[in-house]
């Protein structure tokens, strides 16, 4: 353990390198591809590969063929990048293939500011692909944060063979902050199941008691169909009804079963609050200057710093916010992730607190909104 001064996204290029990272495959876009970039420096030293293909479809199309070859895979990229990525995110679903999409996003639409930064993906990294699925999303608000969730963001697309997404924005990217380096033995590592039975007996899709399937890997033996359309347990294509549930009920409800594991949240001064700001990302950080504020001023407020954006885990969320009279949602977008607090706290006033800004929300454009409703 040692502390470092790095920005954003080495930190996550050093995270990914901690949690065993062996394949990188990308293709530059701003405001990510210095983590290429890193990578294709140190990757080697780690035993592992880190490759520019020529576009985000082949990138992706990439690291879910490492996968399936044995390697923790990664790719990087931003908003246009990851609208190319879609089919493919898709595809590492149905298959129910371990990759981590680190996702930093831009503002927009279309090329809007390439370098400045923005929250207003959020809903097509949940959305975006095709089909029933969840894919949890993890959202730092800090350089140290942007380690750690790294190293979560493997866990769990190990844990539950899933694809996994680290959603960051420019302003994490590209800040300066110490932080705690942890090395790989100072940190939990999850490694993916592997099958224990004979090859003849191998089904690749069908789930233990936890819902997650052992998965082999290609050249060891193991006959295994790695099938884009709907398939049984054993990979074949079966195009009925009770397949096409029970298909869709295994790649979802894995994820909800461990939703204790997957979902993380922070909370700041909400012990005794009876306003809540809820934030995520680099928003969190304005939010809680707002909260500092606010109390130095003798008005009970605190933070609740959104971790996991999807799934999300209405009970911890409720808790949270159960006492208090009214929930305030900062985000740097026109409001999106309001409407999931609307739904989930339906006795309380949510109030929209909804800044675009090419860096962070102002404070004090927040605090004008806030006041009105103290």
């Amino acid at each position: 353990m040692k502390r470092v001064f790095i920005r954003g996204n080495v930190a996550i290029a050093e995270a990914s390198l901690v949690a065993g990272l062996k394949f990188y495959a990308g293709y530059p876009i701003t405001p990510t591809s210095d983590i290429m970039e890193y990578l294709h420096l140190k990757l080697p030293r780690y035993g592992g590969l880190a490759v520019q293909f020529e576009d985000e479809i082949a990138s992706i199309n990439a690291i879910i063929g490492a996968s399936w070859a044995g390697a923790k895979s990664m790719t990087a990229t931003s908003g246009p990048g990851f609208s190319l990525m879609l089919e493919g995110l898709s595809l590492a679903h149905i298959t129910e293939t371990p990759i981590v999409v680190v996702y930093v996003m831009r503002t927009g639409p279309a090329t809007g500011v390439p370098t400045r930064s923005g929250q207003a993906d959020i809903l097509q990294a949940r959305f975006g692909a095709h089909g029933d699925y969840i894919t949890p999303i993890y959202a730092p608000s800090s350089v140290q944060e942007a380690f750690d969730l790294t190293i979560k963001a493997f866990n769990t697309a190990e844990k539950l063979r899933t694809p996994v997404i680290l959603l960051s924005d420019a302003v994490i990217a590209h800040l300066w902050e110490n932080m705690i380096f942890r090395d790989r033995d100072e940190v939990e590592i999850i490694e993916r199941k592997r099958p224990n039975t004979d090859p003849s007996n191998y089904l690749p899709y069908k789930p233990e008691d936890d819902g997650v399937a052992p998965m082999a890997e290609f050249g060891k033996g193991y006959h295994i169909l790695v099938e884009s359309l709907t398939h049984d347990e054993r990979g074949y294509y079966v195009p009925t009804t009770e397949v096409q549930r029970r298909m869709i009920e295994r790649i979802t409800k894995k994820i909800l079963l461990h939703i204790d594991y997957v979902y993380e949240q922070k909370t700041y001064l909400t012990d005794d609050a009876d306003y809540i700001i809820v934030s995520y990302g680099s928003s969190s950080r304005t939010a809680k200057s707002v909260v500092n504020d606010l109390r130095a001023r003798g008005v009970k407020i605190g933070l609740l710093d959104i971790k996991t954006l999807w799934p999300l885990n209405e009970y911890a969320i409720k808790k949270v916010c159960e006492s208090c009279t009214r929930i305030f949602v900062l985000e740097n977008n026109i409001g999106k992730f309001v409407w999931d607090i609307q739904r989930i706290v339906r006795d309380i006033d949510v109030i929209p607190v909804s800044i675009i800004d090419l860096d962070l929300p102002d404070p004090d454009e927040a605090l004008k909104v806030i006041e009105k409703w103290l």
